[in-house]
């Protein structure tokens, strides 16, 4: 088996991310591409500085924005919003893949009393009258119901009768999301805005472990390399240690993947056969490693699996947005700060979009990081991307 160091592993997969080097991904084409190559990004409604999906672009992609990314979901429908790791969002063309996702939403939904009726009631008046939200469909009450799909609805009171029954029928996938305003939905009729060819395909995967190594070869090249392990990576994936190494042997015996050995890591790692070449640039010291200066999102596909992180590049994160402010080692909604090859903090920003003003609260420099002058001047240059892609003019607690 082929031994690398813990260096060329990095350099792997920050090559492979587009975070080392030059960018490849170029505005709007270059944010589909990412997303192509990734299968999903996670979605998450917190707006702290920008959303989770939005960050994760905007570290990679020249030129992104907001409007960049709404665009390629609402008016291009090259991508929609649907569950894989998590709520995410995912090439228009995978929609197959998940009709098992559909499939066991709308078994579920008939189990719930009341819920037929106001489907009908719910789409005969998106269908006269256009894109609803919750706010603005006519059905009052609440009715006993809960997702089959994501964290949605109630497993032991009533919830919003006009709200549940969209979200049901955007799980059945009879609804899209239209647009959001904020974190608000608006969902309107799939058949208006997905092509038929894809609304109608059959699942491309013959059986369960077909998909399975669909979804896991596709989380392999999302992150770059998975070790040989139970991994967050495969959150959403029905697997357990002796289904993963069934799905693995698959993989490798199909020549879809390879294993590689890490320096000082027991367990080995796998990475997708068609990404030899850059293992091999790697190896041979040809890869692009000028040093770029990125803020991270908190759900950013390198950290799909943060025990990984810690193991390759000795840097612990944790998302706290969730933990106790008494509990809390550094801040609400902190990102991990990339330095070419090497973690060097977190940094939190808050953006005050009413008066435009990007406030940076804090930053924790790793130990041993020193702020010099030419950190300083790239943690600038981040810190004025990400107040623009907040449509921040002004920044205060950064120089």
């Amino acid at each position: 088996m082929l031994k690398i160091t813990r260096e060329q592993a990095c350099q792997f997969i920050l090559s492979k991310q587009g975070l080392l080097g030059a960018h490849r991904f170029i505005g709007k084409d270059g944010a589909y591409k990412y997303i192509r190559q990734a299968g999903c990004i996670q979605y998450d409604p917190v707006d702290v500085c920008g959303k989770n999906a939005e960050l994760t672009l905007q570290s990679r992609v020249i030129g992104f924005t907001r409007k960049t990314l709404s665009d390629l979901l609402y008016q291009d429908r090259l991508l929609v919003d649907y569950a894989d790791k998590e709520l995410s969002i995912f090439p228009a063309e995978d929609w197959p893949y998940f009709s098992g996702y559909r499939e066991r939403s709308r078994a579920q939904g008939k189990t719930f009393q009341g819920l037929a009726e106001l489907e009908e009631e719910a789409l005969a008046y998106i269908q006269e009258h256009g894109p609803v939200s919750s706010d603005t469909l006519p059905i009052e009450g609440e009715i006993f119901w809960h997702s089959s799909m994501h964290w949605s609805g109630n497993w032991h009171k009533k919830s919003q009768a006009a709200r549940s029954v969209l979200e049901q029928l955007y799980t059945d996938g009879t609804l899209v999301i239209h647009h959001k305003n904020g974190s608000r939905k608006f969902y309107d009729l799939a058949r208006r805005h997905l092509d038929p060819a894809i609304l109608d395909a059959l699942n491309p995967c013959k059986d369960e472990t077909e998909l399975l190594c669909w979804r896991v070869l596709r989380r392999i090249g999302a992150v770059g390399m998975l070790w040989d392990k139970n991994s967050t990576a495969f959150l959403g994936i029905p697997l357990n240690a002796e289904k993963r190494k069934q799905i693995l042997s698959e993989l490798e015996e199909r020549e879809k993947i390879k294993s590689v050995q890490v320096e000082g890591i027991s367990p080995f790692f796998w990475y997708r056969a068609e990404d030899d070449a850059l293992l091999q640039a790697v190896l041979s010291g040809t890869i692009d490693k000028k040093p770029r200066l990125e803020f991270l999102a908190p759900l950013d596909p390198l950290f799909w699996d943060k025990a990984l992180v810690e193991a390759l590049w000795d840097f612990r994160y944790s998302w706290e947005i969730y933990t106790p402010i008494v509990k809390r080692k550094y801040g609400y909604y902190t990102l991990p700060v990339l330095w070419g090859e090497r973690f060097i903090g977190r940094i939190e920003a808050v953006a005050d979009r009413n008066s435009a003003v990007l406030r940076v609260k804090h930053f924790w420099p790793e130990s041993g990081i020193r702020q010099t002058k030419k950190l300083n001047s790239a943690i600038c240059g981040a810190v004025k991307r990400l107040a623009k892609l907040n449509n921040c003019n002004r920044i205060e607690g950064w120089e």
